[in-house]
C-alpha cells in the first residue's frame, strides 16, 4: 500500500532531519535505516501500528531505537502519515 506523508508532518520531518544532522550525528544514518525499514513494514502490513489512545481511527507505530514514532491512519488506498512525533514531547499529538 502506498504511504503518503501529509502536511501535518513536515515539521516533524524537518525536526527528525535537524535531530539527527545537528544534535546527534552520529545516530544519523542509522535512525534513517530504521525509518526506512519500518515504512517498508508497514506498507506491507497497515494495521501493524497499535491504535491510538488519543484519537480514533489512528495507529501509531513506534520507529525501533528512536524517541520517534509514526502517527498514521488508514484509507482503502493508502497509509497517511500524520505526524513523525518526537514521543520526547509527550503524547499529545
Amino acid at each position: 500500500m502506498k504511504i503518503v506523508f501529509l502536511e501535518s508532518s513536515a515539521r516533524d520531518i524537518q525536526w527528525f532531519r535537524y535531530y539527527y544532522q545537528s544534535v546527534f550525528p552520529e545516530g544519523s544514518a542509522k535512525a534513517r535505516a530504521r525509518l526506512r525499514a519500518i515504512q517498508a513494514t508497514l506498507a506491507a502490513n497497515p494495521q501493524v501500528g497499535h491504535p491510538s489512545d488519543a484519537r480514533d481511527t489512528v495507529r501509531e507505530l513506534p520507529v525501533p531505537r528512536t524517541p520517534f514514532t509514526i502517527i498514521y491512519r488508514v484509507t482503502p488506498t493508502r497509509i497517511e502519515i500524520l505526524r513523525l512525533w518526537d514521543t520526547r514531547q509527550g503524547t499529545d499529538y
